[in-house]
Parts: structure tokens; sequence; C-alpha cells
């Protein structure tokens, strides 16, 4: 029979092995292949949008799908870009969500909305944006905080291909699947 410190020791090499396996899946933005898109947020993103989209749970399975109507306004002043999303999910919920996106140099993005925990970080290499933040989100009757690993690829001038991965305490938890067209 084992002894408790060896239980224990085998479960928290387990544990240390699984971090390893979900810290090796993360893309380098830098090492990602382009095309010859060009993306810029506040080009894409000024006027309306409109997003098609399915929420996934852990293994890949689809749990809700949703249209998101989105306005965006550009202030080339202030170098901000709000971001007025109404979203319609399939069991009929609708929620809202306004993001404050600021530009901080040619490929650097900071931002925020209500829902987020702390400042949102991005970065763009050509065609493909990397947005990273802490989500606040409703889970069977409270709210918990889920880290979103967002990654847009521009495939044309009208769609943007979306995919976010949700992690909590690093391990995966759901996947967001989505495209966006301009209007």
């Amino acid at each position: 029979m084992k002894s408790l410190y060896q239980r224990w020791l085998i479960m928290l090499t387990g544990v240390f092995i699984m971090l390893g396996l979900s810290s090796c899946s993360h893309i380098n933005l830098e090492k990602t292949p382009t095309n010859d898109q060009k993306l810029l947020l506040e080009d894409y993103f000024n006027g309306k949008t409109r997003a098609h989209g399915v929420l996934l749970d852990r293994g890949g399975a689809p749990q809700r799908y949703f249209v998101a109507d989105i306005l965006g306004t550009w202030n080339a002043q202030t170098q901000t870009l709000v971001l007025d999303e109404s979203f319609v999910f399939s069991d009929g919920e609708r929620s809202k969500r306004v993001w404050t996106i600021k530009k901080v140099d040619s490929n650097q993005y900071t931002g925020g909305a209500a829902d987020v925990v702390g400042e949102a970080q991005g970065k763009i290499n050509g065609n493909v944006f990397n947005w990273t933040y802490t989500l606040q989100v409703s889970y069977k009757g409270r709210t918990i905080n889920v880290d979103l690993d967002d990654w847009m690829f521009l495939s044309s001038n009208n769609v943007l291909l979306n995919r976010a991965i949700m992690t909590k305490f690093g391990f995966k938890v759901g996947e967001l699947v989505l495209s966006f067209e301009k209007l």
C-alpha cells in the first residue's frame, strides 16, 4: 500500500505535467504566418459589424450560439475605439458589452469593459491580432473569472475570424469561435 506521501507526490507530479502540457500550446504572435492583409482595429470596427458565433465546452461540444451587432466609433484625436456590442443567444438571452479600446502604438492596444477584470492587452502582427483579458462570466448562478486568449485573423477585407480559448487556473474550460462581417 502506498503511503500518503507517495500518493501526494504522484498527484503533484500529475498536476505539474498537466500544467506543462497546457503551457506548451501557446501561440507565438511574432511567428504566426500572416497574409497580405493589414488589420487595423480602428478601421475594421469603425461603423457597423455583425458577429456570428458558437460557445464550445472544454471538449469542443457546442453549448450556445449567438449573433452580436456591434457599433464601433473611432476617435482619432484620443486614439480610442468604442465598441457597443449587443448579443442575442440561441436560448433567448440578450446581453450588452461596451469596450473602450486605446491604441497605444502602431500595433498595440489596451482596453476594458464593465465585465473585464483589469486591463485587456492586445497586439497585432499583420493580419493577426492577439487579445488577452480576464472576463467575469455567470456560471451556475454565480460569477467567476475566466482568462481569454483571443485570436483574430483577417481573411479578407470584410471577414475577420476569431477563436478565443477560455481558461481557469490554466486549464481550458471552453472556447468561442466566431466570424465578424463588416457591414
